[in-house]
């Protein structure tokens, strides 16, 4: 009789790895450094999906909106584009430049436009986001995977220093990078479910499994957010979106919504702080993040770092100068930066914030 083998003897649960890589000074670096970093951490993938995100590559088109789109059919581009003609000015549209890579033969067609909204639009990156999400819920075999200024995500099916080389990253210069090495788990390895997900310029990776991911897709879907990607980290980054963009909620803030501490912890804060995470927990209760995950996220001016308030998944995080490295393990980070000044693992919910053209990097320690 065949053996039955255990799901927990072949899942690899605490799998997936994330880099990310800021030089607060703005100083840009090409993708040879985090392709190195991220193939450190192959163990942790599967070949089920690898993805960049990167700052400051389109600078003669800085002022656009660049689109990079990926299309299974034909139809569904001719749809997509007649959609964009009619709501943008299309400064350029073309393939997105690959190169042949063995192991990374089935991939859909891969295009990027750089997009200026028409006249009459009171808040163009709501409408933005209102496009995205038209066309991935809308246009059947059509999904935009990035789309902010000079800024952009590169995914795909593959481990990740494929998807880098495939992408001719090392042709980019940029002075934020995020990578992510995947090992899917509850979801299926596909293009467009590769990590960073991304809207406007805020791209999420993520190690971890989100089991809040109903509540949290409901709850979004009443701003307008709908998840069409068919993987948990989705939600993230609207998360992001909506808390630091529209509400206006610091990132410290945003990190107590999203690995909020227990009401044990809140019943023994003093009463200032108490009735302050009381109400973030009640205003902000369907957008806490359960389950265990570390996650880095970023945006034109920043790049944080922030595990779940257990700290059930790994994350490191180092400085070198102005530069800011954060990694699921220190061995990729020092893989490029073998002498770093400091090296710390944040705690539970603590998040780490490097900003542009700051002089530090800050990590903001959580209350316990």
């Amino acid at each position: 009789m065949e053996k039955l083998v255990a799901d927990k003897d072949y899942r690899v649960a605490s799998g997936c790895a994330v880099v990310g890589i800021m030089n607060q000074d703005g100083k840009k670096i090409d993708g040879s450094a985090v392709i190195s970093s991220i193939s450190v951490m192959r163990e942790r993938s599967n070949g089920l999906g690898g993805g960049f995100a990167a700052y400051g590559i389109y600078p003669e088109y800085a002022g656009l909106y660049a689109f990079h789109v990926m299309y299974k059919t034909e139809q569904a581009k001719g749809c997509a584009e007649n959609y964009l003609n009619k709501e943008y000015t299309i400064e350029k549209t073309e393939p997105i430049p690959t190169r042949k890579i063995m192991g990374i033969d089935s991939k859909p067609m891969l295009w990027r436009y750089f997009l200026c909204p028409r006249g009459g639009n009171s808040n163009e990156e709501d409408y933005v986001a209102r496009t995205v999400m038209h066309i991935n819920s809308g246009i059947n075999d059509a999904f935009v995977f990035s789309s902010g200024k000079n800024m952009g995500i590169f995914k795909g099916v593959g481990f990740p220093e494929d998807i880098g080389h495939f992408y001719r990253l090392d042709e980019y210069s940029a002075y934020t990078w995020i990578a992510h090495g995947r090992f899917p788990t509850n979801s299926v390895g596909w293009w467009g479910g590769a990590h960073p997900f991304g809207l406007l310029d805020w791209p999420v990776v993520h190690n971890g499994e989100i089991s809040s991911y109903g509540i949290n897709r409901s709850y979004l879907l009443n701003f307008g957010y709908r998840c069409a990607l068919s993987t948990d980290t989705e939600v993230i980054a609207y998360l992001f979106d909506l808390l630091s963009r529209k509400h206006g909620l610091s990132f410290e803030v945003v990190a107590k919504i999203l690995a909020a501490p227990f009401w044990s912890d809140i019943e023994r804060m003093p009463p200032e702080e108490k009735d302050f995470f009381t109400s973030l927990r009640i205003i902000y209760g369907s957008a806490l993040l359960n389950g265990p995950f570390s996650v880095i996220v970023g945006n034109s001016g920043h790049m944080v770092g922030l595990n779940d308030r257990i700290k059930l998944r790994p994350l490191v995080a180092a400085t070198s100068g102005e530069t800011l490295y954060l990694a699921s393990e220190e061995a990729a980070i020092r893989d490029i930066c073998p002498g770093p000044d400091r090296v710390w693992m944040p705690r539970a919910g603590e998040p780490v914030i490097g900003k542009l053209n700051d002089r530090r990097a800050s990590s903001v320690v959580s209350r316990t």
